[in-house]
């Protein structure tokens, strides 16, 4: 039976919640602990899935088919423990399921309340899956105080109480404002934070506390005398260089010897930390460094391409270079000539996206890469748009586009060489969806295999010939212009099982150009680099060292 470990934040958002929860899982993996991680989110939307990346960053894809928060993306690169389904919930799923109980008739005709109601279908969805693990880490989205937290922060209180003693403990993350004009780190907010969390019945076990600068003993033992909790269980959290410094350095604050006392688990199993001081080493000692340009839509907040970001990092700790990335909002592309913002970088990255916005500029960063023989990888849209840019520029379609913007304009204005996926395999059935279905979980979403051609780019990446992909689209590049596209040189390498859809398509005579449908960034992990990013900043760095 798991024990439980509530992560709760108060002061500000952002602290670091799903980067604390992720090391900790880590630190505990590290003692031979298993553990899951789950994200308990209270807005009222049933899941991310329509939410603009600028409203809550990346939307993150689980293997069977969830469309959850980003942190999730941090507890499978930091544990290897691939999420689930029932590893993330919305106060809007969760009201959703209460509601569809009361109109079946679930309750018996009683009236439907927060309390037990809510809280109840909270409950069932902590329940699931306890006798899998030796640790449950639950983070709750938001901080202490927030009128929409409030069930869930009531859930986990009942959640403790129905649980023997000692399987249940609670860690809150929260801000010491460093005060540069009077040179002090104030507590006060720390200490108003946990009294706000014991009023509803919460007292925290452990406290992690984040500063720019180091928690003196004087402070420590303040937060300690106020906030109820021992000297030993006020964990600094301070900035860092690298979000995977986190294990080592919450190692070396005694977090997870911290948690470990809180449960009474004595003597604790030493750990066995190699991996990360390796995943340390490969930062800290980088061989060289490459630019890389992401041309993408909704570069203005660096969060909407998380995973991205992370995994070009793991790529260039598999080949010992620093990765630099930047950021290139694509629609400047529609207005001016790319070569002056594209020359001078070693490789161009190309993002997924929706909608018609900044697509022109994406299709002319293909075309530059394509002729200047840069290493280019395109993700879903990337992908398509280097379709539509060998149709346009090489196969001689001129009209060639996606139905997708057509759709948009209420207007056919394109030859539609990406269509609107309209059926497709999933699982033992076939999925049908229509363009004017509702938008969220209705794309074509979680893992799916892909066979390679033999002897092509992608298979000698992956070193096997079929592999297993993580999808979030509703739109497909057509197979009826397949063989007029490779006549011109674009190899479709990569083929869903039944031959129907495109998963990979790459230019034959050129160092690294490879297009995927898929998203590989969502299965990168700091100690496992994922191979299309390992081999795009492998071809990057070989393009470095003519430069």
């Amino acid at each position: 039976m798991a024990r439980y470990v509530f992560v709760t934040g108060g002061v500000v958002s952002s602290l670091g919640k799903g980067l604390a929860s992720a090391a900790l899982g880590a630190l505990l993996q590290a003692r031979g602990y298993s553990v899951r991680l789950r994200k308990l989110d209270p807005y009222l939307n049933v899941d991310p899935g329509t939410m603009s990346p600028f409203e809550h960053g990346e939307v993150f894809v689980t293997d069977d088919g969830a469309e959850t928060d980003l942190d999730l993306g941090h507890y499978e690169r930091f544990t290897g423990v691939a999420a689930r389904n029932t590893d993330s919930v919305s106060s809007g799923r969760i009201y959703s399921n209460v509601l569809e109980k009361e109109r079946r008739g679930d309750y018996l005709g009683k009236t439907i309340q927060v309390i037990p109601h809510v809280t109840n279908e909270i409950k069932d969805f902590l329940h699931v899956g306890e006798d899998e693990v030796d640790f449950m880490l639950c983070e709750i989205g938001g901080t202490v105080g927030d009128i929409e937290g409030l069930p869930f922060f009531e859930a986990i209180r009942q959640f403790a109480q129905d649980k023997p003693r000692g399987e249940c403990i609670f860690m809150h993350l929260t801000l010491l404002p460093w005060m540069a004009a009077s040179g002090e780190l104030k507590t006060k907010p720390t200490q108003h934070s946990v009294k706000e969390l014991r009023s509803i019945g919460l007292q925290p076990d452990v406290l992690v506390c984040r500063s720019e600068v180091e928690i003196p003993e004087k402070e420590r033992e303040k937060i300690a005398l106020f906030c109820n909790v021992r000297k030993e269980d006020v964990i600094a959290a301070p900035d860092l260089k690298s979000i995977y410094e986190a294990p080592l350095a919450y190692h070396e604050q005694g977090l997870d010897q911290a948690v470990l006392d809180a449960f009474q688990i004595a003597p604790a199993p030493k750990p066995n930390l190699a991996r990360w001081h390796d995943v340390q080493d490969r930062l800290e000692n980088a061989e060289g460094e490459v630019k890389v340009a992401i041309v993408g839509k909704y570069t203005q907040l660096e969060d909407a391409y998380k995973s991205i970001a992370e995994a070009l990092t793991h790529g260039g700790m598999a080949n010992r270079t620093r990765v630099k990335a930047e950021w290139i909002d694509a629609e400047i592309f529609e207005r001016e000539d790319p070569a002056p913002y594209l020359e001078g970088f070693h490789a161009i990255l190309v993002p997924g996206g929706f909608g018609e916005r900044g697509t022109e500029g994406k299709i002319k960063a293909a075309e530059f890469a394509r002729t200047r023989k840069i290493p280019y990888l395109g993700i879903c849209l990337g992908m398509q748009m280097a379709v539509i840019e060998a149709a346009r520029n090489v196969a001689g379609m001129d009209t060639a586009g996606s139905e997708e913007f057509d759709h948009e304009a209420g207007k056919k204005r394109f030859e539609p060489v990406v269509y609107h996926l309209k059926e497709w395999v999933q699982g033992n059935h076939v999925a049908r969806r229509k363009v004017d279905d509702d938008k969220g979980g209705t794309m074509r979403l979680g893992a799916y295999t892909a066979n390679l051609t033999q002897g092509s780019r992608v298979a000698q990446v992956y070193g096997t010939t079929t592999i297993e992909e993580r999808h979030r689209h509703r739109y497909e590049v057509d197979t009826k212009y397949r063989e007029q596209l490779e006549k011109v040189g674009l190899c479709f390498s990569g083929m869903s099982p039944d031959g129907r859809l495109p998963e990979i398509v790459e230019w034959k005579d050129h160092p690294w150009f490879i297009g995927v449908q898929f998203h590989p960034e969502l299965k990168s992990k700091p100690f496992a680099p994922h191979p299309l990013f390992e081999g795009f900043v492998k071809a990057a760095i070989e393009v470095s060292r003519l430069v």
